[in-house]
């Protein structure tokens, strides 16, 4: 169980945004004082990580933020069968044990099995097996103090569930992440939205992923309905933006909304950030043309998060040998596919796939240097920039068919 002189912990992840998860736990984990190192016992795709923290206040303190991650569990022990499970966990330090099985302290077991169902009688008979524990606390199944978990791993393929478990862990219940924000910050039920406005789930993992913190002045050029600023200003910032279209920035004009001809007194980013108690932390949106500078060189923001309108790209073609078609794919997902400037460094850039055709990326840059006078130009001097020329005749296509259907919608209201 060892692994050097930092405890080891559990982590439970949710199988949705596979690429976000790890420049988001990256992220929040240098946002409360830690580093992610790279021995660090994670399979990408699983849910089930394994990762070494200094202290169960860092682990809280990443279980605050997080939305990518269900759960954290001190790990006492894993293995890759029962036998395995148990010779472990009776190998764990007592001395590490002791402080939770108090006589005066109440628990609870709980099985949790990835990828298959167990029966009650199953559950029971895992829970008899822990017997060997020094338990002297009572059971108390609504409000426990303590909560052990044993986590079963059944693999990934639904199509093909092996009759025992691949991976078994047995840990110690710390937290739970922050999943419950998708939904009470649900877009269905927000009061001003437009097409495109930015889902619950995506615009908090951005916001992590852009290590927003209490007291930051965070800026999107477009800002749109105002999602993003939602998410960051839940997490104590400040919060402002620009906008071209002067219908959405001041809540006028027709309504995205199905069956509702024109927005609402009620239907604006201010009103937006109200409902969620976060109107504090608005301080406005602006008309603005985001390819024009507008601000001073003294204006500083601690963090930029947009979501541009030219983020639906169309995949680049591909033609030639098997081989050639390999290592575009394998280009695609390296520096070279986005652009460059001598002040940032690229830390993530992960791809959410929309169709078998197109996708979109959440692409993380961090300031490294101030901008000096020779970096004016830079932009137009690399060479990638080529590359997304052809964005703007997609986008027309693309949204094309959305346009179309919003006609016939309203043609049909008009019937």
């Amino acid at each position: 169980m060892a692994r050097g002189l930092l405890p080891s912990y559990l982590l439970l992840l949710a199988q949705e945004n596979l690429e976000f998860r790890l420049p988001e736990i990256k992220s929040l984990l240098s946002l409360c004082g830690g580093q992610f190192s790279s021995q660090q016992e994670i399979r990408i795709n699983s849910p089930f990580w394994i990762l070494s923290f200094p202290s169960e206040e860092m682990a809280r303190g990443l279980m605050k933020r997080t939305v990518c991650a269900k759960s954290i569990f001190e790990l006492w022990s894993q293995g890759k069968s029962a036998v395995e499970l148990y010779t472990s966990l009776k190998n764990y330090p007592v001395e590490k044990m002791v402080p939770y099985l108090q006589s005066n302290s109440t628990y609870k077991i709980h099985i949790h099995a990835f990828n298959k169902t167990l029966t009650q009688e199953e559950k029971i008979r895992r829970i008899d097996a822990l017997e060997f524990l020094p338990f002297e606390g009572k059971v108390n199944l609504k409000n426990p103090e303590h909560i052990f978990w044993i986590l079963e791993d059944y693999g990934m393929d639904p199509n093909n569930v092996p009759e025992n478990p691949l991976d078994l862990y047995f840990g110690r219940w710390i937290a739970d992440g922050q999943r419950e924000l998708i939904e009470s910050y649900s877009v269905k039920r927000r009061h001003f939205i437009g097409n495109t406005s930015m889902d619950a789930c995506l615009s908090f993992i951005m916001a992590n992923h852009g290590r927003v913190k209490p007291n930051d002045v965070v800026f999107d050029p477009f800002v749109g309905t105002g999602g993003l600023l939602i998410s960051s200003a839940h997490f104590g910032a400040y919060v402002c933006g620009t906008d071209i279209d002067f219908n959405t920035v001041h809540g006028l004009g027709k309504a995205s909304r199905k069956n509702q001809k024109w927005r609402g007194p009620d239907e604006n980013i201010r009103a937006n950030l109200r409902q969620y108690g976060l109107e504090k932390y608005y301080l406005d949106a602006l008309v603005s043309d985001a390819s024009k500078p507008i601000w001073r060189k003294e204006m500083l923001f601690d963090a930029i998060i947009t979501d541009p309108p030219y983020g639906i790209r169309e995949a680049t073609r591909r033609t030639g040998s098997q081989k050639e078609i390999l290592k575009a794919t394998e280009r695609g997902y390296t520096e070279e596919i986005i652009p460059r400037h001598p002040c940032l460094k690229l830390i993530s850039n992960c791809e959410q796939m929309l169709s078998s055709h197109t996708s979109r990326r959440l692409i993380t840059m961090e300031k490294v240097k101030e901008f000096e006078d020779e970096d004016q130009y830079s932009h137009l001097l690399d060479y990638q920039s080529l590359l997304y020329k052809g964005h703007n005749s997609f986008r027309e296509k693309y949204f094309s068919g959305v346009t179309k259907r919003i006609a016939k919608e309203e043609k049909d209201n008009q019937k």
